[in-house]
């Protein structure tokens, strides 16, 4: 489910793909007459020139252009870029040759490193809702949202996957998408409240909202969410106490900046380890867990010879 329902913003899905690599040609470089190295205001209006002509935005869409700035690549830089349009803005960016001849729209890599190290570091796990050793060296963390059908179905690929899992941290995040789905925000406070009571229910409460999805409306869900605890053994009062807090509904808005920070802009998204998902596709879910356990299952160190 989109958080953004920007549908002609097209570059979204130009900036997620790999960097192309411009064709080789037998032909000298050509040479900008209108551009130079040091000239960047020439340089962002070229940027902005081009993307509109590329993707159609006319007038009515407000693109603003960032000044170039130097990546770690040689004649290589970085552009950020803004567009809005009909009330929804996204944003992300582009890289430019420095003489303003080649533009690139993708992601620039440093292949020395851990690719998903900084992303690692993004997902705060103190408070979330989790199931599997707090010391696994393979971590699924979902971003979902409690309306949103397609994380039902991940929801239904995870309940029999997870069993099979046991040396594996699963983690559920919030992302409810409140400018659409108007009962998610209210699950996802039950969800924490539940969890502050009773961590080991809280798996239990996520797979009955899920299961329940259809049946729940606006004008019910906080009446679903009190019967769902109940079955639970939670203590009412304070459930509801908890329900009415700020301090619940700030960790879950915490929870959605994290996402926003994470450029999550479907639901659900996972990382495996870092490594992003969008969707519940159970086969990918699985490889991308495999992958991890047989890495890790490399990298563990050797056992201490014993004297």
């Amino acid at each position: 489910m989109s958080y953004l329902r920007l549908a002609t913003f097209v570059l979204l899905a130009a900036l997620s793909a790999a960097a192309q690599t411009p064709k080789t040609s037998a032909t000298p470089a050509h040479k900008s007459s209108t551009t130079s190295p040091g000239d960047s205001s020439v340089l962002s209006r070229r940027v902005e020139r081009y993307l509109r002509t590329m993707y159609a935005w006319g007038p009515q869409y407000v693109v603003k252009i960032g000044a170039p700035a130097a990546t770690p690549v040689p004649g290589l830089l970085q552009v950020s870029l803004e567009v809005s349009f009909a009330g929804d803005t996204n944003s992300g960016q582009v890289f430019v040759s420095s003489d303003g001849r080649f533009i690139v729209q993708g992601e620039l890599s440093d292949m020395t490193g851990d690719p998903f190290a900084a992303i690692r570091q993004k997902i705060n796990l103190d408070d979330a809702a989790s199931e599997g050793p707090a010391d696994a060296r393979v971590v699924v963390v979902e971003y979902g949202d409690f309306q949103c059908p397609s994380c039902r179905q991940l929801q239904q690929v995870l309940k029999p996957l997870r069993p099979n899992y046991p040396q594996v941290r699963f983690v559920f995040r919030d992302f409810p998408l409140t400018h659409i789905h108007a009962w998610a925000m209210t699950a996802s406070l039950g969800g924490r409240c539940v969890l502050r009571q009773n961590p080991a229910a809280f798996w239990t409460y996520f797979d009955a909202i899920y299961d329940a999805q259809d049946l729940i409306k606006p004008e019910t869900a906080y009446d679903k969410v009190l019967e769902q605890a109940a079955t639970l053994g939670v203590d009412q009062a304070a459930f509801k106490t908890c329900m009415a807090a700020p301090e619940t509904k700030s960790a879950v808005e915490r929870s959605i900046q994290e996402g926003i920070d994470l450029k999550i802009a479907n639901t659900p998204t996972v990382f495996v380890n870092g490594r992003r998902m969008v969707g519940g596709d159970r086969e990918s879910l699985e490889q991308y867990i495999q992958f991890e356990l047989a890495a890790a299952e490399h990298t563990k160190p050797a056992p201490t010879k014993k004297p």
